[in-house]
């Protein structure tokens, strides 16, 4: 049966190295059920709720990519995402974590619309290769400054000179301030490295170099690991909460998520949002940003680990591009993840991605869908684990994202700095991504620049229609923040 629909020998594989590729893979990536509570709760979600939504999330885009495509790869809660969603949505742009999950919702469902037409390729293929590289390198320069800060590798000089809202209220020198819940400062903002002198800062960079070994010496799932590791070394150094309620957790687990399934569609969530013209666009250009971002990762993991190892031929490769339907893998790999998304925002997490983490499988030799099905169950066994969501300490997740966000550099090598009409635009990407905390922001910087320096060299035909729509679209939005 399993041969039958899995088409194991027309892919050359066997029931054995599926599953052995589908532990390795699940192992690898199985970090993601610890990191996504500890990012996403900094919004007011809670932990254990976002635990169980992670996993059930990771389990129907699994099963929906193994089942429906015939693929061995595995979908969860992206970093990347995850960190928009906290960083750029709720803290930046001011949005309840409710109206947060509207939006992934709303990516998924729009994402799967543009999936099943030929809108998916025109964007595709609207926006240049170089800066779709400098989009994939912005993000990962993005997730390392939120690893470093998290770690408390990073402190801040504020000058009161500079300090320009208290309370998101105007303050001037010498004002009375009998509390402070927010502070709002200029350029006068000075990082430095932090001292080594504390117990939580010294954890960290304990982790980080625990972590560091693990993968120069490619060790099978280094990231869960260190995050074991990190946290156990924690415990004499007092920073790891020992307190563990493992009856008291599965009930809390249960009821948080309760709290969290369906809001996106809730009142508070999706239709709280389109209440002024000003938040119309700013939701517009977000969820494009979100699903623009997605596509981008996804296509990038299927092209990066699909090709060598023979899972996408060029034909099919072809057929994405050109195709009509959903005959190649591509397509349907795709169709899997979009599905995956909404499901996300049902369930109470951040955009889903097809995790690069599923080359360790590849490697092991997983091609076919039976791959996925064995990580989906790993995850669905991982709900035990949930009393040990509130033990993990901050500083055994945050290692994590400076690795990640430091694989994503190689993006850089794939673009022409010599040449300053690409180099110009591929810069402020990432610039501004990492350094104003928003993937949308970089993104919109990135188009602008492209069209005002193709428009200055008057080369107006490389410059599609949609990329005109789409940049006039940001400069729109921050007319509109600069009016309000």
């Amino acid at each position: 049966m399993l041969e039958r629909f899995f088409k194991l020998s027309e892919n050359h594989t066997d029931v054995k190295t599926e599953v052995i590729a589908g532990l390795t893979t699940f192992v690898a990536m199985a970090y993601i059920i610890f990191l996504n509570p500890a990012v996403l709760s900094l919004t007011g979600m809670p932990s254990q709720g976002v635990f169980l939504a992670t996993i059930l999330t990771a389990v129907t885009g699994t099963l929906i990519i193994g089942l429906f495509a015939n693929l061995p790869y595995a979908i969860a809660p992206s970093i990347g995402m995850q960190a928009m969603f906290t960083y750029t949505i709720v803290f930046g742009l001011g949005f309840t974590w409710k109206q947060a999950l509207g939006m992934v919702f709303l990516v998924g469902l729009v994402d799967v619309i543009i999936t099943l037409t030929k809108v998916r390729s025109a964007i595709v293929k609207a926006i240049p290769d170089q800066i779709k590289h400098a989009i994939a390198a912005g993000i990962g320069l993005f997730i390392a400054y939120i690893g470093l800060k998290n770690a408390g590798f990073l402190n801040f000089i504020i000058d009161p000179s500079n300090i320009t809202a208290i309370n998101n209220k105007p303050y001037t020198p010498g004002m009375a301030v009998n509390s402070i819940n927010s502070m709002l400062a200029n350029g006068g903002v000075t990082p430095e490295i932090t001292t080594f002198n504390s117990a939580p800062v010294l954890l960290a960079l304990i982790g980080f170099i625990i972590l560091v070994i693990m993968v120069i010496l490619n060790v099978p799932g280094a990231f869960l690991i260190s995050v074991i590791v990190t946290t156990l070394i924690g415990i004499p150094m007092g920073v790891t909460n020992t307190h563990i309620d493992a009856l008291g957790s599965f009930g809390s687990t249960f009821k948080d998520f309760g709290d969290i399934f369906g809001q996106a569609l809730g009142k508070d969530g999706l239709w709280s949002m389109f209440t002024t013209p000003k938040n119309i666009l700013v939701v517009i250009l977000t969820v494009f940003t979100m699903g623009l971002s997605g596509l981008f990762d996804a296509i990038g993991t299927f092209i990066g680990t699909g090709i060598s190892s023979g899972i996408f031929t060029k034909e099919d490769q072809k057929e994405f591009y050109d195709g009509k339907g959903f005959k190649s893998k591509m397509d349907r790999g795709l169709v899997a993840d979009t599905f995956a998304t909404m499901f996300a925002g049902i369930f109470g997490t951040s955009n889903t991605t097809t995790f690069i983490e599923s080359t360790a499988g590849i490697k092991a030799g997983g091609r076919t869908g039976l791959t996925s099905v064995v990580v989906a169950i790993g995850f669905i066994f991982s709900i035990i684990a949930a009393p040990l969501v509130g033990v993990i300490p901050g500083q055994a997740t945050a290692p994590i994202l400076i690795i990640v966000g430091i694989s994503m550099m190689n993006e850089f090598t794939q673009i022409d700095w010599d040449d300053l009409e690409v180099a110009i635009p591929a810069f402020f990407t990432a610039a501004f991504m990492a350094f104003s905390y928003s993937i949308s922001y970089g993104i919109a910087a990135g188009f602008i620049f492209y069209v005002l320096i193709k428009t200055i060299k008057g080369k107006f035909k490389q410059i599609s229609p949609i990329l005109w729509i789409i940049t006039l679209l940001f400069v729109l939005n921050f007319v509109s923040i600069a009016l309000n």
